[in-house]
């Protein structure tokens, strides 16, 4: 990074460099063809040809006609920025998935979850031979609360993403039931998911709106419920707009505990089958994390909730843990 950057500076100072030479050569084009109009000017005058208001205008009317040409010669460099932006724009146009979605008629069968022999790791370590995941094998009883503890970057929400099929493996198998992941319809997959991400992404709408990401037919009862679960309703409700209060730009205008509990009732709300929460309560403090872990005891029956966390309080609710 800080190699690119140097690259950069220099390129913006050679860019610099270069308008600054333009805008000099520019500046005394226009003022010599001044003064030579000035003295063409003032000799047609002298000869009785035009008079001294004729001076004045011919003079302004000429230094005013330079201002497209100033222009022109500022073209280059904003040429170059407008080249750049394109170039990002299209880039950004020809990117494509890094997995395709699956179109099929085979649903996500209610059933244990199975990850088998897999080795991963992301496009940007391929090449290094840095997989994030070797032959990790595991498997989650359906309807039961599994914990997966771990310390950062062991690879804990990257399994997470194999789950949503973000990512596909290099080598193993993760399996609902007898399912493949690979077969499963995507769209099914991600219905059948309530995935609860540590960066919450909240949109510059009312905090309800915000909530019923997951359900847009869902009512403000439903949402005031979801809400209490997650233990965000008496923070919502001590503002002046309560639930119709709008949020900032990416939820700017809350914290980050705020934001993740937001997300976590959008999960309860969703109320799907599999529930997976990464790092659910990293932001919060330890009495909510007490509030929000009672919720999902009551919320569990009929529902398998694979609960991430480097923090060993989280796991005290959970049936299983896998260290990893």
């Amino acid at each position: 990074m800080n190699d690119k950057t140097d690259q950069l500076e220099k390129l913006n100072k050679k860019l610099k460099k270069s308008e600054n030479i333009q805008r000099v050569i520019t500046d005394i084009v226009i003022l010599s063809a001044g003064l030579v109009m000035l003295a063409t000017a003032y000799h047609f005058e002298k000869t009785g040809h035009i008079t001294v208001a004729d001076i004045v205008i011919s003079v302004i009317a000429m230094m005013s006609s330079f201002g497209p040409t100033a222009a022109l010669s500022a073209l280059s460099n904003n040429l170059n920025q407008t080249l750049a932006s394109g170039n990002r724009v299209l880039n950004l146009l020809a990117e494509e998935p890094v997995v395709m979605d699956v179109e099929s008629n085979v649903e996500v069968p209610d059933e244990d979850i199975r990850i088998s022999n897999v080795t991963f790791a992301y496009p940007e370590d391929k090449k290094e031979e840095k997989p994030i995941l070797k032959n990790f094998s595991l498997d989650i009883r359906k309807n039961t609360i599994h914990g997966i503890l771990g310390r950062s970057g062991c690879g804990k929400s990257t399994l997470l993403k194999l789950l949503m099929r973000f990512y596909e493996t290099d080598s193993g198998s993760v399996s609902y039931g007898t399912r493949n992941v690979n077969e499963i319809d995507t769209g099914h997959l991600r219905n059948h998911i309530s995935y609860v991400t540590q960066e919450t992404f909240l949109f510059q709408d009312t905090i309800e709106n915000n909530i019923k990401v997951t359900k847009a037919d869902a009512t403000r009862e439903e949402v005031i419920e979801a809400a209490k679960k997650a233990a965000i309703h008496d923070f919502i409700d001590s503002l002046p707009q309560g639930y119709d209060t709008k949020l900032g730009e990416l939820g700017d205008s809350v914290s980050g505990g705020e934001r993740q509990r937001i997300g976590i009732a959008r999960a309860f709300l969703h109320d799907a089958k599999t529930i997976l929460l990464d790092e659910p309560t990293s932001n919060i403090d330890s009495l909510n994390e007490g509030i929000i872990l009672k919720s999902l005891l009551e919320e569990r029956k009929d529902k398998t909730i694979v609960l991430v966390s480097h923090r060993k309080s989280t796991m005290s609710i959970v049936d299983e843990v896998t260290q990893m």
